[in-house]
Parts: C-alpha cells; sequence; structure tokens
C-alpha cells in the first residue's frame, strides 16, 4: 500500500496532516539521510520517517538596545523574531545557516545598526565545511545578481550584477573536505554559497549550488559579528566543529 508521505509522516507522529505537512515543507524530515522535499509524494506506508527539530535558541547577550541570539540551522529568521516580543529583525540568515542573528530591542537602535550593515560598517565572520581542499587564503571579488522568487537563486554576472567580496581562509582538511573561516565584506544573497561554488568549493551539502554531498543540512555557520565596537560570538555546532 501507498500514500502521500504527509499523511504518512502525519499517521506515524499523531499529528494532523497540515502539521506534517509544514514539517516538511520546512526541510526536517529525512527519509535515511535523504531530505524529503515533496509533501505529496506517493510513498510505501512502511516508510520509515525521521524529524530534525531545531535546537532551541540560545541568547549571547542582551541589553536595553539590542538581542544576541545563536540561531538554530532550519529555524526561519522570522520564526525566531516571533519569539520575542520586544525584538526586530536587523538582518537575516539563510534558514539551514546557523549562527550570530542580531536583533534590536528600540525603533532607534534598529535604524542604526540597518544603517551601519548598509555602510559596511559591521563585520560579518562564517565558518563552513567546503567540498575539496583549500590550502591557501582566496580573495573572490565576483558581482552577484539574484533572482527573487519561492526560491531565490543567486547568479555571478559582470553584466548587472552588484559588488560582493568573500574572503576564505583555509582552517582544516579532512579528507576530500575542508573546513574554512569566511568574512564577506558585502551581503548579497546566498554570497558566501555562491561564489565558493564558483571557485569549485561549494559548501557541504548545498544541492543548490552543486555540493554531490548529502547532509542532514548545509554545514555554514555565522560564527562571529562586529558592530559599534562589539563582538558578538556563536559557539560552533557539533556538526561545524568536526565534519562527521
Amino acid at each position: 500500500m501507498e500514500d502521500k508521505a504527509y499523511r504518512l509522516l502525519g499517521q506515524q507522529l499523531n499529528i494532523s496532516g497540515k502539521r506534517a505537512k509544514e514539517l516538511i515543507d520546512r526541510g526536517l524530515v529525512y527519509v535515511g539521510d535523504k531530505k524529503l522535499k515533496i509533501a505529496r509524494a506517493v510513498m510505501p506506508e512502511d516508510t520509515k520517517f525521521r524529524v530534525e527539530m531545531p535546537s532551541k535558541i540560545d541568547k549571547i547577550y542582551e541589553d536595553d538596545d539590542i538581542l544576541v541570539v545563536n540561531k538554530p540551522a532550519f529555524l526561519d529568521v522570522y520564526e525566531v523574531e516571533a519569539s520575542f516580543s520586544d525584538a526586530a529583525l536587523i538582518h537575516r540568515l539563510d534558514r539551514e545557516t546557523s549562527g550570530v542573528l542580531l536583533l534590536a530591542k528600540n525603533e532607534e537602535f534598529l535604524k542604526k545598526a540597518i544603517e551601519a550593515f548598509r555602510n559596511r560598517r559591521v563585520k560579518k565572520f562564517y565558518t563552513a565545511w567546503v567540498e575539496g581542499v583549500i590550502y591557501e587564503e582566496m580573495v573572490i571579488d565576483l558581482p552577484i545578481h539574484t533572482i527573487k522568487g519561492p526560491k531565490s537563486i543567486s547568479k555571478v554576472n559582470k553584466r548587472i550584477g552588484k559588488e560582493a567580496i568573500t574572503i576564505v581562509k583555509p582552517n582544516e582538511v579532512q579528507g576530500k573536505k575542508s573546513k574554512v573561516d569566511i568574512e564577506i565584506k558585502t551581503g548579497r544573497t546566498h554570497q558566501i554559497r555562491l561564489h565558493l561554488s564558483h571557485e569549485g568549493h561549494p559548501v557541504v551539502g548545498d544541492e543548490q549550488y552543486g555540493s554531490p554531498t548529502k547532509s542532514k543540512r548545509i554545514l555554514l555557520h555565522a560564527s562571529k559579528i562586529e558592530i559599534f565596537g562589539k563582538k558578538y560570538v556563536a559557539p560552533e555546532p557539533k556538526d561545524i566543529v568536526r565534519y562527521k
């Protein structure tokens, strides 16, 4: 016997079909090591599902102006924002990206912080596992054009793209994978993912930009942000500390 995936998941977890579909659409449901992408896919009724729920949101720092959290992977930034009644997003991270996320506690600070991001007075650092071996520092200076949609995609486009600069430094090598530390001078959509892919080193698990490796998520972590003379650091999750 077969049925649609969201119905089977709902039966197994004793939840509504709507809730099961939400879990699948958020990319939290796996069959073996493969992420289930289509909620209405027809599957055998004995299919075993695994749900990878996000970790809790840890606060890194808070005062009257700013709230800094360590965003778990698989949690949308708007879900993080909704978890705090008195804070508004200053910037964004991709859903699968973990790490430092800044929220403002008042309108005055929000405007000041957004202006700092816009004028490149904020330093942004990431850590990632990538395909292939990287031994030397790379400075990737390639303009990016983003096509917006339900699933935005960015491309290198020297004619109409916006300036984008990514600095990549080797950290360690494990087999045919490299751990790298990254600083971005600009903040284009999917900048790190696209730039590394363009150089032949897509982020592990990033199927959209060419990673052949199956992973529970895209192995990218926002490790540190420096703004207004202060540094905020998010501890690396286990999947970033060491690749398998």
